[in-house]
Parts: C-alpha cells; sequence; structure tokens
C-alpha cells in the first residue's frame, strides 16, 4: 500500500486532521501520514497559514460559498458546477452531512401527520440573506413557526440536537445562508433524514441534486407568497402532503457513487509522481499574485493588541512569528 504525507491547514475549529471524510477515503488505498511536514497540504477558507507551504501539492476544499483560486492550488474541491479538466471536482457540503440512504422512506401516515407545524433552527443572523428571516415572519402569520436555534428564538431554550428536534415537525425552514448555483449544504438534507418536509431556498440549479417535487421549493423574493400558499395548501391537506413526501429525494447520483468520483479524483493526484501532479506554476505574474497574498494574509493573521490612548480605545497591530 502507498504511503502518501499529507496534512491540514485553515480548516474549521473542530476538523480532525486525522480522522475526516478525506482521510477515510484515502485509507482505502493509501497508507495515510499526517505530517507538518507534507507532500499533499489540504487547505480551506479559515485563514492564511497555507500560504507558507510552498513545495507540496496544494489541494483546496471549501464547505462555504467561496470559489477556488487556482493560482493558490493546484487541485479544488468545492461546491460549483465548473469544468478545470482534473483540477477540479464538485463535492458539495451536504455529501459529508449524511446523504446516504435518504430514500429509504418508512413512515406511518397517523405518526407522520399528528406532528406539530414547522421549525426554524439558526444562529447566524450576521451573514445570511435577509430573505431567510423575511420567510421565517411571513410564514408565522399563519401558524406558530418554532424557532430553535440562537436567531429569533421562541421556544425559550436553545436546541442541542437538531436532528431530534426536526424529527417532530411536519415542515423544516432549510434556507441557505446565500443563493449560488450548485451551493447545497446540509440544510436540505437534513429534514429529508427524519422526513420532515424542506421549505428550500439558495442553490437555484437544486434540481441537479435533488427531486423538486418532494419539497416546497421557493425560488426567490417573488415566489414567497406561492409558496406559503402551498405550504398552507399542504397543511391542510393530508393526502396532498403526503403524496408529496412520498416522492423520492434525490435525482442525481447516489452517495457511492460521489463517493467513487472522490476516490478516482485522489487517484489521479496520488497515483502519479509528485512532481507530475502539480498543476500551477511559480513563475511569471503568478509568483507576483502569490507574493500580495501571502502578505495580505501576514497582515490579517497579526495579533491584535488593545490600549487606551486620552480615553479612547484603538486597535495596534503586533508581528506574530510563524
Amino acid at each position: 500500500m502507498k504511503k502518501i504525507k499529507i496534512y491540514f491547514e485553515d480548516f474549521w475549529d473542530s476538523f480532525d486532521k486525522n480522522d475526516n471524510f478525506v482521510t477515510k477515503i484515502l485509507q482505502k488505498e493509501y497508507e495515510v501520514i499526517v505530517d507538518h511536514n507534507p507532500d499533499y497540504l489540504f487547505f480551506s477558507v479559515f485563514g492564511y497559514s497555507h500560504l507558507k507551504y510552498r513545495n507540496c501539492v496544494k489541494i483546496f476544499y471549501s464547505a462555504e460559498n467561496i470559489e477556488p483560486d487556482f493560482n493558490l492550488c493546484d487541485y479544488a474541491i468545492a461546491f460549483q458546477h465548473l469544468n478545470s479538466h482534473d483540477r477540479y471536482l464538485r463535492f458539495p457540503l451536504y455529501l459529508i452531512a449524511g446523504f446516504d440512504g435518504l430514500d429509504s422512506k418508512v413512515m406511518e401516515r397517523e405518526a407522520i401527520l399528528k406532528r406539530k407545524f414547522c421549525n426554524f433552527v439558526y444562529s447566524n443572523s450576521k451573514w445570511a440573506d435577509p430573505i431567510r428571516k423575511h420567510f421565517f415572519l411571513q410564514l408565522s402569520k399563519y401558524k406558530k413557526v418554532d424557532s430553535g436555534g440562537l436567531y429569533l428564538n421562541n421556544i425559550g431554550r436553545q436546541v442541542q440536537n437538531k436532528i431530534e428536534f426536526i424529527k417532530d415537525y411536519k415542515f423544516t425552514i432549510a434556507f441557505e445562508n446565500s443563493s449560488l448555483s450548485g451551493y447545497t449544504t446540509e440544510k436540505i438534507v437534513e429534514p429529508m433524514t427524519v422526513n420532515s418536509m424542506p421549505v428550500y431556498w439558495g442553490n437555484p440549479d437544486i434540481h441537479l441534486d435533488f427531486n423538486v417535487d418532494s419539497f416546497v421549493h421557493v425560488k426567490g423574493w417573488e415566489t414567497i407568497d406561492s409558496a406559503i400558499e402551498e405550504i398552507i395548501r399542504l397543511d391542510r391537506d393530508d393526502d396532498a402532503y403526503m403524496q408529496k413526501l412520498s416522492q423520492p429525494w434525490s435525482v442525481g447520483d447516489t452517495y457511492h457513487q460521489w463517493e467513487l468520483k472522490l476516490l478516482l479524483f485522489f487517484k489521479n493526484i496520488f497515483d502519479q509522481p509528485i512532481a507530475d501532479a502539480k498543476r500551477g506554476t511559480n513563475y511569471g505574474f503568478v509568483r507576483t499574485y502569490r507574493r500580495k497574498q501571502e502578505t495580505m494574509g501576514w497582515l490579517f493573521t497579526r495579533r491584535i493588541m488593545r490600549c487606551t490612548l486620552l480615553g479612547n480605545e484603538f486597535e495596534l497591530l503586533v508581528g506574530r512569528k510563524k
């Protein structure tokens, strides 16, 4: 079994460098060594530490609504529908969230229909498109929508287990924080796993991944009223609700097909000599561009110190040694 030295930089705080979706896939074909001096670096969007790595194959990954910069990486894994030969793979976040087995629907009509109306579980209020809040308020005019997150909470407590919470509701508001083609996160998949009908807004091309006849699709601001009317109709008509809920969720590839795509993408990288696996260049204007990025990264990652001068608070930037 071939040995490969990999490392991870600039992922989210809870990311486990030794146990994650990348290492689990790679361990099927390779002996994976997680090493600070890697031959292959996986990096994401939560920092600039990746910029100090220059002599390895660099693989970008984003679960956020950020497009890959191929000037800074050899390969990329993200959500957009892009074509960059063997350098890119679309692998949206919902695949990591638990996509396997969605269409094995087992439903008891009586138990399904006696559930509460609708839920809304969000904590982010700063960066989300305002359509999410607006829809919540508009739908709440029909019936109370139970909000269990930190944002707009109206149940007196914060939900600790989202899946356990939403399984008791007929509908789940599943709005992304933004609308971009291909950008599909766990928000639509979570209610699907417990047969709570998603009320979805976000990826305008969601029909390429999921069956739009199985959930309520809010396509934009102009469709809010019609979407609410559809929710009310389904809430009042048990047969119509059950018929829609019984539709298969997925129309695209199965999880195992996606997993195979990811494995083949990796094999193309790791099964060739390291020198041949490189796709970027260190010469021409790219060299200048990368140096500018390194300078920006250095500025943004400097330590912030606060001091008070003449009664006013200021922020002083103090360099931090690497």
